[in-house]
């Protein structure tokens, strides 16, 4: 049972992080283009359920990034996967989230063929749920430690998904960028440079306009300098939830629009 002191806790945590994403939504209307929408995923990693079910509440309208604690929080909530991707999870994410709206992460082509198996599963148990949003994640900064294919593999990968995975969509391209360039430089940060460059060339070898094709890049720190250099998605955590708690072994996540 829920204490009084608990509750008005609750309540003043709900209240701020309500503030918090009015006032990130003001900061991308006011960078973003009129005629190009931006979508705002929440990142809320290590955050507990309560923090995402206060800002749905309030909001009613979410895109979050994946926690194991979705099956308990409303099916409304759009689901982003970010995270480093593992092909021998891939089947069952994409096959037990029917609202898993997209996966950030395909950087293989192995990765999107398990994505397609899993999603084709679930359609031909559920014909009614929708093909599966991925985003093509590009290391644009060339780090052994960064997940990404690399910016010369990406149409390749990107033909792979829509010649091969008929219950995939590509969405577009993803990077997670150098933070330090986008805060010691008065130049555009090179990885969004990058990752615009690639999508055009991408989109001109599958024939299709460059602004079908999404940008999903900047975070907490740089997200308005992502924006006017072309980004649709942006991933906000620390400047909505707080400070994440130290690192542990183990790490879960969750983003919202």
């Amino acid at each position: 049972m829920t204490s009084t002191a608990e509750e008005s806790d609750m309540a003043a945590r709900a209240s701020i992080l309500v503030e918090n994403f009015v006032q990130v939504v003001g900061r991308i209307n006011a960078a973003a283009s009129a005629t190009r929408p931006v979508r705002l995923v929440a990142v809320s990693k290590k955050k507990p359920a309560s923090d995402i079910l206060a800002l749905y509440s309030a909001t009613k309208h979410l895109h979050m990034e994946l926690l194991e604690k979705a099956p308990v929080l409303p099916s409304e909530i759009k689901w982003h996967f970010i995270g480093a991707l593992q092909t021998n999870k891939c089947k069952q994410l994409a096959e037990d989230i029917p609202n898993l709206w997209v996966v950030e992460s395909v950087d293989a082509a192995k990765k999107a063929d398990a994505l397609e198996k899993g999603r084709a599963s679930l359609i031909s148990k559920n014909p009614e749920a929708q093909k599966l949003r991925v985003f093509v994640q590009v290391n644009t900064s060339g780090e052994n430690l960064k997940s990404g294919c690399a910016p010369s593999k990406a149409l390749e990968l990107a033909q792979h998904i829509t010649g091969a995975c008929p219950h995939l969509t590509l969405e577009g391209f993803m990077t997670i960028g150098d933070i330090v360039r986008s805060k010691t430089s008065h130049e555009p940060n090179n990885d969004f440079l990058i990752l615009q460059q690639t999508r055009d060339k991408v989109a001109k070898g599958l024939g299709r306009d460059p602004e079908q094709l999404e940008l999903s890049m900047g975070m907490s720190s740089d997200f308005e300098q992502a924006i006017e250099l072309g980004a649709t998605n942006v991933r906000i955590g620390t400047t909505i939830f707080g400070e994440r708690p130290p690192k542990e072994n183990t790490a879960t996540q969750a983003s919202a629009p």
